[in-house]
């Protein structure tokens, strides 16, 4: 019936056979003649079948941007540091016991005639002699093997022998442990200059915040990769860490349990362990909890329509710049720092930058405290002051309460106390 009508309206098209011409007619045609039809027929089909793209969004929501990011947790770098503070200072402990009674049951053989057990300061005394006739010894032995070389060359190696001997003899204990450990940074720091071992390195002895990994928070506490960083932080760490060790010592002494130790170092190397593990856990934090959502915000809203591409790419980017990797011995310096300045209020520092005279061992440690604290506010990046000021938190923390700390930890891994609970069960 609609052909019927069109060929009476347009006769002159159906003579003359021409397909375009009859196409266009028939659709103008059609239009004309029906439009509501039209209308109502192209408004159904564009209904009922939607585009490919729409099928597609129907199908798969997209989630923002913001969604699409794994956040990452710090379960197991708590987990980390709880378990590697206890297992440090169980060891410390543990060895402190045994060579307390090592030297106790010592002074006891040597002195026939002793009526009361041995004091830590006579066995510190007592070890300072034995130190003294082992380097005298190793001293003999070594001109000895020497005996055939020039005596200028001879004469070379002795006078650097007793350079070293006379000073590590005299040094006390708490120094001595932090000439240990700066050897041990300073092995460290020559592996970083073997190009073969960069990438392992890099990897295993600077803690990324976003690798997931927990064991890099103590390695990185001996890593340094550049020599002042490493300079800087030696002579830190000799000047206070045997502060530090002299008041561990001190309160040990009027501690309520009444333990004699025969050494300090063990204390002190827990202590210093333990705040590096802290100071970087708090870096850890504020990292992945402070700084990595607020960049997945800022990326969550970028300027303009950018390509997933583009957007996982400058997401990239901003990260790699924001959150860096963290190294280096200053969280555990600070807290031997802070401690000292608690315990030894009057004491004064002078500093290797201005003003280059000595100042009050507190103002200059609140200095540099407020130093960290507006380095956070503003934004540097130079320094991690997450972990600086993480590592005063401890010192602060293990000035309060340390002593107590210790004094548990002597009690729980006393053997004394074990052999009186078996005879008492």
């Amino acid at each position: 019936m609609f052909w019927t009508a069109f060929c009476r309206s347009s006769p002159r098209s159906f003579k003359t056979w021409n397909g375009p011409l009859q196409s266009r007619s028939f659709g103008h045609s059609f239009s004309r003649t029906f439009p509501r039809l039209a209308r109502f027929g192209q408004e159904k089909a564009s209904s009922s079948i939607p585009s490919f793209r729409d099928q597609l969004a129907r199908a798969s929501e997209v989630k923002p941007f913001g969604d699409r990011i794994k956040r990452p947790t710090i379960r197991n770098q708590v987990l980390f540091f709880v378990a590697g503070s206890w297992l440090v200072f169980s060891v410390a402990a543990a060895k402190t016991h045994l060579d307390t009674e090592y030297w106790s049951k010592r002074i006891v053989i040597m002195e026939s005639v002793w009526s009361r057990p041995p004091t830590s300061d006579e066995m510190r005394r007592a070890q300072y002699i034995e130190l003294g006739k082992t380097l005298q010894a190793k001293l003999s032995g070594f001109k000895d093997s020497l005996a055939d070389w020039p005596i200028a060359l001879k004469s070379l190696f002795i006078s650097a022998y007793v350079g070293f001997a006379q000073p590590y003899l005299d040094a006390p204990e708490g120094r001595r442990m932090c000439w240990w450990i700066c050897g041990l940074n300073t092995v460290v720091y020559l592996a970083w200059k073997i190009p073969r071992f960069v990438p392992s390195m890099n990897r295993s002895f600077m803690h990324h915040p976003l690798s997931g990994l927990s064991y890099t928070l103590l390695t990185s506490v001996f890593s340094h990769r550049s020599f002042l960083h490493l300079v800087a932080n030696s002579m830190a760490l000799i000047s206070f860490g045997s502060a530090a060790t002299l008041y561990l010592a001190r309160e040990q002494q009027r501690g309520p349990t009444g333990y004699q130790e025969s050494t300090t170092k063990w204390h002190f190397l827990a202590f210093y362990v333990a705040a590096g593990l802290f100071s970087g856990l708090a870096s850890h934090a504020a990292s992945t909890k402070v700084l990595f959502p607020r960049l997945v915000s800022q990326l969550s809203k970028p300027s303009g329509t950018l390509a997933a591409g583009t957007v996982a790419k400058s997401a990239a980017g901003a990260t790699a710049k924001e959150i860096l990797p963290s190294l280096g011995a200053s969280g555990a310096i600070y807290a031997a720092v802070t401690l000292s300045a608690l315990a030894f209020p009057d004491a004064s520092i002078s500093l290797i930058f201005l003003p280059f005279f000595a100042i009050p061992i507190q103002s200059g440690v609140g200095a540099i405290i407020a130093l960290d604290a507006i380095g956070i506010l503003r934004g540097w990046k130079m320094f991690d002051h997450y972990a600086h000021l993480s590592g005063a938190t401890f010192g602060v923390l293990y000035y309060l309460y340390g002593p107590q700390w210790w004094d548990f930890m002597r009690i729980i891994h006393d053997p004394t106390e074990e052999e009186k609970e078996k005879s008492e069960a």
